[in-house]
C-alpha cells in the first residue's frame, strides 16, 4: 500500500486480486519459518527486527506468534483493503500460501480465514477440459 493508501499491484505473476481485500492468512495464523531467512543471516532478506525467535532455528512474524493477532507487515484493513509491507522480502510461508490448490481446488485454510473476517469464500477455478 503506498502512503496515499493505494494497494501495490501484486508482482509475482498472480492475477488473483482477492488476497488485496483479505489479509485472513496474516491475522489468522503463525508465520513461522527458517531463521536463515532474516536479513541478520548470511543472504537473508526478511527484516530481522520485524520477527521473533521460536526455537533455535525457526523464527516467526511478529503478531502472529504465539497468537495469531495480526502480522507486524499487514498494512490496510483487514476484511477491506490490505498490502503485505515486505512483500518482495516475505518469508517463504507467505510465498507458498496461496488461495488455490494446484488443481484449482479452493485452499480450505484460505476459506475459513475469510470466513472469520466475514468474507464469502472464494470458488474453485475452472479446469481446462482436455
Amino acid at each position: 500500500m503506498t502512503e496515499a493508501g493505494h494497494v501495490e499491484p501484486v508482482e509475482d505473476g498472480r492475477n488473483d486480486n482477492s488476497c488485496l481485500n483479505c489479509g485472513a492468512c496474516c491475522t489468522d495464523y503463525r508465520v513461522s519459518f527458517y531463521w536463515g531467512e532474516a536479513d541478520d543471516a548470511p543472504g537473508g532478506y526478511v527484516p530481522a527486527d520485524l520477527t521473533v525467535q521460536v526455537t533455535p532455528v525457526l523464527r516467526a512474524m511478529r503478531g502472529t506468534h504465539p497468537q495469531a493477532l495480526g502480522c507486524v507487515a499487514l498494512k490496510g484493513k483487514p476484511g477491506e483493503c490490505v498490502a503485505c509491507g515486505i512483500y518482495l522480502n516475505r518469508p517463504t510461508p507467505c510465498r507458498e500460501f496461496d488461495t488455490h490448490e494446484a488443481d484449482g481446488t479452493v485452499n480450505p485454510r484460505c476459506n475459513a480465514g475469510r470466513a472469520r473476517l466475514g468474507l464469502a469464500p472464494l470458488q474453485d477455478k475452472p479446469t481446462a477440459q482436455g
